[in-house]
């Protein structure tokens, strides 16, 4: 018996070591150098909630300036390498729709997301907002509407479908 204790003490070694190796990056803190993926603008200067994706192989996360964009990222088939992790700004710990904060990251699969708010993001598109708790979130949508839900659940449309220029948004304070 002592003999199968000794044998699986290497096997039990070897599941730590892949445990540590399969553990997400751990998100980067938002420099006033950020620039956004897709338009390569500085981020800092845009209002609203955040994201940062992580993928295999790269030193650097990709950041946005809007979550929108990210879940478009997300969802779409542009993507050549694995997403490692997801993060986004909490904004229910954000100082303001203008600071959403530098640090206050969230795994966006812990998030809750308000979609079909009538909020604009920091690129003037539709914003899908994420919150730590749902209760966080209840009082944006009193004041602006929309739907809570997780990541999976946000439909690809409302991140890559048409935006409606008829339709007014609002800018939190």
């Amino acid at each position: 018996m002592r003999h199968l204790a000794l044998l699986l003490i290497p096997l039990a070694l070897t599941a730590c070591k892949e445990e540590i190796a399969k553990a997400p990056p751990a998100p980067v803190e938002l420099t006033e150098q950020a620039l956004s993926y897709f338009c390569q603008m500085n981020i800092a200067e845009h209002g609203g909630p955040k994201g940062q994706v992580h993928l295999a192989g790269h030193p650097s996360p990709l950041f946005f300036a809007q979550v929108r964009d990210l879940v478009a990222y997300v969802k779409g088939p542009e993507r050549d390498a694995e997403i490692t992790a997801i993060y986004v700004s909490d904004m229910g710990a954000a100082s303001s729709w203008r600071y959403p904060g530098q640090d206050n990251w969230i795994p966006a699969e812990d998030a809750q997301f308000i979609v079909g708010a009538s909020v604009a993001g920091g690129m003037g598109a539709p914003e899908i907002v994420p919150f730590a708790k749902a209760s966080d979130a209840q009082p944006f949508i009193d004041q602006y509407g929309g739907s809570l839900m997780p990541l999976a659940d946000i439909p690809a449309d409302a991140a890559l479908g048409p935006v409606d220029l008829s339709r007014p948004l609002d800018t939190p304070s």
